[in-house]
């Protein structure tokens, strides 16, 4: 291997990048199967315009964590279609149903939703391919978006850290960055624990109120179709604005690389639980580690999703997926803030050795060629 590949690949993988192609459907895409240790990987598929092999490899790896730590019965993986989440439906359809034939073969990936893949986009794919989780519940599908599988694992890792003294979370100030199908509901989950909602943003911008801005009608107002940014219950902000509100809570639910080292000395919260993927550099962590601020990883706290996906593959109920998501981010952020505490490291990297010792294992059982 050479160049961009070698630096991707270490002992725990990948198995497999590719670059999938239809230039009669337009499709470019990208798929990455980390791990399968575990089983069959399951990954989401992610639609956006500038999507990149690392970036998908780093969301794949997440996904080889995120389901480690989590016990489940799978691998990890995760797929990238190139192009706007906002085209039309039938246009996306026949990009979704392009891809779902382009990777039918790779029948050691099973594919769910990630940002701008719907419900329906997966019964699509589900009709080309036959495996998917996240499906629309008239077809046996735990509906992740409505219920909020993922923003409801976020409110409990954020339970724990309280419950470990990093926060209270009754009056605490939050800020939630992608007020979309995780945001919005992390924001009701932490809001129904008494946290009070300072400010949220979209794609489009942000807004913010101090003294709390009135969700449920927010909720409506963005249900709607309308950017947050033009909410009349607050003050509109760009949306870069929101890494520096006074709050206790931040809740990245977007897109990778949110904090950098350019603005993680902004942040004002006391506790950052990642409710995106991949959402904070290296150096962002490090920084945030050096200043005393607690960050929760990602595939601990957002685990909530897979998690749900996870028992309806294996023909759950929506109630078992909740008990499950509770037990299992309850147990693995109390052991990750536990032995960060106690080795004094940061809480990704306790997160990183946990996943990684579980992957190890795992492997040990596979057959050696």
């Amino acid at each position: 291997m050479q160049g961009e590949w070698a630096q991707l690949s270490d002992d725990l993988g990948p198995e497999k990048i590719m670059l999938l192609r239809d230039p009669g459907a337009g499709l470019e895409a990208i798929l990455v199967v980390d791990n399968t240790a575990a089983g069959p990987a399951i990954g989401g598929i992610r639609m956006a315009p500038d999507i990149t092999v690392a970036e998908v490899f780093r969301l794949a790896r997440a996904m080889t964590f995120k389901n480690a730590a989590a016990g489940l019965r799978h691998g990890g993986a995760k797929s990238g279609i190139a192009g706007d989440p906002a085209m039309p439906d039938d246009e996306k359809e026949r990009l979704v149903r392009a891809f779902a034939h382009a990777m039918r073969e790779i029948t050691d990936y099973i594919p769910g939703p990630d940002m701008g893949i719907t419900e329906a986009n997966m019964a699509h794919v589900h009709d080309e391919i036959g495996r998917v989780v996240g499906l629309p519940p008239v077809m046996g599908g735990i509906p992740l978006d409505t219920l909020g599988a993922t923003g409801f694992g976020v409110a409990i890792a954020t339970e724990v850290a309280a419950e470990m003294g990093a926060v209270t979370i009754s009056g605490a100030r939050a800020v939630v960055q992608g007020f979309g199908a995780v945001g919005i509901h992390a924001a009701r989950f932490l809001a129904e624990r008494g946290a009070i909602i300072v400010g949220v943003s979209d794609s489009r911008g942000g807004t913010a109120d101090p003294e709390g801005l009135d969700l449920e009608t927010l909720i409506a107002f963005k249900q709607a179709g309308n950017p947050v940014r033009e909410f009349a219950g607050g003050r509109s902000i760009p949306g870069s604005d929101l890494i520096g509100l006074d709050c206790e809570i931040w809740v990245p639910a977007a897109r990778p690389d949110v904090f950098t080292g350019a603005n993680a000395d902004d942040v004002k919260a006391q506790l950052i639980v990642q409710g995106a993927n991949i959402p904070a550099t290296a150096e962002a962590e490090t920084m945030f580690h050096q200043r005393g601020i607690l960050s929760i990883p990602d595939f601990i706290a957002n685990a909530g999703g897979v998690i749900a996906g996870a028992v309806e593959y294996a023909g759950g109920s929506a109630s078992q997926a909740f008990a499950t998501i509770e037990e299992r981010i309850r147990t693995n952020t109390r052991e990750v803030l536990t032995r960060a505490a106690d080795t004094g490291v940061e809480p990704r990297q306790a997160a990183i050795d946990m996943a990684r010792s579980r992957v190890r294992e795992m492997m040990a059982y596979r057959r050696a060629f």
